[in-house]
């Protein structure tokens, strides 16, 4: 699987309602089954090579790709992005594929007609490193906004749990300097709102707590004109926690919660046939997802 091959083209990829989204792609990362699910064994996808393998996940290797991308999100009143992947010129310690990057996020934002001026919220579903990179650029040798008339919405608990993660002396130091470059800044600058518990926003946004990966991970849903999509940040990875919503990854704050909350998002999908919309999946990056006693199956694209 090459690096970039997620790269998505450039344009409208579908509606909710009325309302336009876009990917705007950032990078592309690379893992193993076996190593990013701690509970994974190769016989428990022996029933679904067959549409995961291998595209989605490789069945023999265990590798995939991770797409790293933020949704746009046009209303016809405002420009939203949802979650603002890596960045460029980040310090990213031992992380290879994050460390120092020179992408095109931007010109690609401004391929979808919008500049960074036009941007009038940032939605994080969290604070995780590979969702909060654009939230700052670097300019004259200091951090500041990517967006600069925009609204940052964050979580009060995640950004609280991750200001106390930042600050512990053995901390991962690109978990502490994704704090430093990418969300402090934004404080600094006036720019946040914090959020508690469900809370509805305009153009028809509710943000709702979704604790599991981290401890103030949140769901974003959009209704618009009867239908529905919920941007799931990373309550789910890859299609393989589909079917095997019970796997979570080593990234994980609470394992158990975090397969908790993948399931109600996966039986809030089916039941309100809302479209999920993963911050990792390859494209066509969304689909519906179906139940039936009990298992789900998902049908890639809009």
């Amino acid at each position: 699987m090459a690096a970039g091959s997620s790269r998505p083209p450039v344009g409208q990829q579908g509606r909710i309602g009325d309302v336009g989204i876009t990917t705007i792609h950032d990078c592309v990362l690379h893992d193993t089954a076996a190593r990013w699910f701690p509970d994974y064994d190769r016989e428990m996808i022996r029933p679904h090579e067959h549409w995961l393998s291998p595209y989605h996940l490789d069945a023999e290797t265990g590798a995939f790709e991770m797409p790293v991308h933020s949704f746009l999100v046009q209303t016809g009143r405002h420009n939203i992005l949802v979650d603002t992947c890596v960045g460029n010129d980040k310090d990213r310690p031992m992380i290879d594929e994050m460390h120092g990057l020179s992408t095109g996020y931007l010109d690609r934002l401004r391929e979808a007609g919008l500049r960074p001026e036009d941007i009038d919220y940032v939605m994080c579903t969290h604070l995780h490193i590979d969702h909060v990179g654009w939230n700052t650029r670097l300019l004259d040798g200091r951090w500041v906004p990517t967006f600069p008339n925009a609204t940052y919405i964050f979580s009060r608990t995640e950004y609280e749990a991750a200001r106390a993660e930042a600050n512990l002396p053995d901390m991962f130091p690109a978990v502490r300097n994704a704090f430093e470059d990418s969300v402090r800044p934004i404080l600094d600058a006036g720019k946040v709102e914090l959020v508690d518990g469900i809370h509805e926003m305009l153009d028809g946004f509710t943000l709702r707590p979704a604790p599991g990966h981290s401890p103030g991970h949140v769901r974003i849903e959009l209704r618009s004109r009867g239908e529905t999509g919920v941007f799931a940040g990373d309550l789910i990875h890859n299609p393989v926690q589909v079917p095997l919503w019970q796997l979570s990854t080593v990234a994980c704050w609470d394992q158990e919660m975090a397969a908790a909350t993948r399931r109600d998002l996966l039986a809030f999908c089916a039941d309100e046939n809302a479209l999920l919309l993963p911050g990792h999946f390859r494209p066509p990056f969304v689909g519906r997802v179906r139940e039936r006693s009990g298992n789900f199956t998902i049908d890639f694209g809009w």
